[in-house]
């Protein structure tokens, strides 16, 4: 019996992945000239319009439409034919200062420690069908579609290439659980208008597949499909309407694990929704990397205004060389997950979450929640 799982990745040219990418650039911006910027955006875009909205507290000033259009324009929506390029669309612009209220909860003072910003639960989860610890249904989804836009950008390969895109990748199971073979690809790109169908999975199979899928994971019988509906001109912002915050599984782990719901582009790291997630990911990734577990997902949860976490709790899957109960305990002893604490492990108050914005914001180890540093103490108090 075959055990099959699917994830799927979008293309930094998604109208969703636009909207994430627009929000946490203008968080960028507010970061450079004022760190202690609190920031809630949250980017529309549709055709030939682009609305920005949200709550801000900052010393910072930026021009938010000149963001937006570079933005825009580093994506690749730069012809007209698009329906929506950075030169000529509108940029409409409503952002307000916080709640006060919500404030309050998370100023700190001399006798109050900085407190979440928000209620919720937050996931990490980690696995060892990677290299880089993330499920492997994922992590090929998202080297799929970042790999289109290097051969769009870069190359002169596949000149029909136009920014919006999607990737999907099925994996098969043997019955212990291991990644075996690469069942189902598929993959949707955007194109300039004439070029056939035919013609576009040819070069995919040519030119991408190689490049993203170890030969070894596919067969003759893996199922391949390239733009199933057999055209994809209109896209983009001009073929379905962006929003920030949409596509939160392809930010975590593809359906792997689980997700508290809360999304994370637009949102400065005092929101525990996005710092707390990458908390429970790097304790997760550190867990399974220290053989405490073959895979593991750590949820944390908050109270607003509350600096200790309400809850810590490890799922191993039965993988675990003690129990979940023991395993919470040592991540409780190891790990300080209030969150202006977080804040300081991973140095979240810089302009680093644009590049977060597409293709997965877990799994890259050019992000501070990605390190192993933890491994050794975590072995030394368990005992192994």
């Amino acid at each position: 019996m075959k055990n099959l799982f699917t994830s799927e990745s979008v293309s930094e040219g998604h109208p969703d992945k636009v909207s994430d990418q627009i929000s946490d650039a203008i968080l960028d911006a507010m970061l450079a000239q004022d760190p202690n910027s609190r920031v809630a955006v949250e980017t529309l875009v549709t055709t030939g319009l682009a609305v920005v909205s949200g709550e801000v507290t900052t010393d910072a000033y930026v021009d938010v439409q000149e963001i937006v259009r570079q933005v825009i324009r580093k994506i690749g929506y730069t012809k007209a034919s698009y329906r929506f390029d950075a030169d000529s669309c509108g940029v409409m612009v409503t952002i307000h200062q916080q709640s006060p209220d919500i404030a309050q909860g998370v100023d700190e003072g001399e006798a109050k420690e900085q407190g979440a910003g928000d209620q919720g639960m937050m996931f990490g989860y980690a696995c060892k069908e990677t290299e880089n610890l993330m499920p492997l249904s994922i992590q090929l989804s998202h080297d799929l579609v970042r790999e289109l836009a290097n051969i769009r950008k870069n190359t002169d390969l596949m000149p029909y290439l136009a920014p919006d895109s999607k990737s999907q990748v099925t994996i098969e199971y043997n019955d212990a659980g291991e990644p075996i073979r690469v069942h189902t690809i598929v993959v949707s790109t955007q194109h300039d208008e004439g070029i056939e169908t035919a013609q576009i999975k040819a070069d995919i199979k040519k030119h991408l597949l190689p490049r993203v899928v170890p030969a070894e994971m596919m067969d003759d019988d893996t199922i391949i499909h390239v733009n199933p509906t057999g055209k994809f001109v209109v896209g983009g912002p001009h073929g379905d309407t962006g929003l920030t915050g949409r596509k939160i599984i392809v930010d975590t782990y593809g359906g792997h694990g689980a997700h508290g719901g809360g999304a994370f582009s637009g949102k400065d790291a005092t929101k525990v929704d996005r710092s707390a997630a990458y908390a429970a990911r790097h304790i997760a990734k550190n867990l399974v990397a220290a053989g405490l577990a073959e895979r593991a997902l750590v949820q944390l949860a908050y109270a607003i205004g509350v600096a200790e976490p309400v809850s810590i709790s490890v799922n191993s899957y039965g993988t675990g060389v003690k129990s979940d109960a023991v395993l919470a305990e040592l991540v409780k002893e190891v790990f300080d997950c209030k969150p202006a604490s977080i804040m300081k492990r991973f140095d979240l108050r810089k302009p680093i979450f644009q590049e977060t914005a597409a293709y997965g914001h877990f799994g890259r180890n050019e992000f501070t929640w990605e390190k192993l540093d933890y491994v050794d103490v975590l072995k030394s108090k368990a005992g192994i």
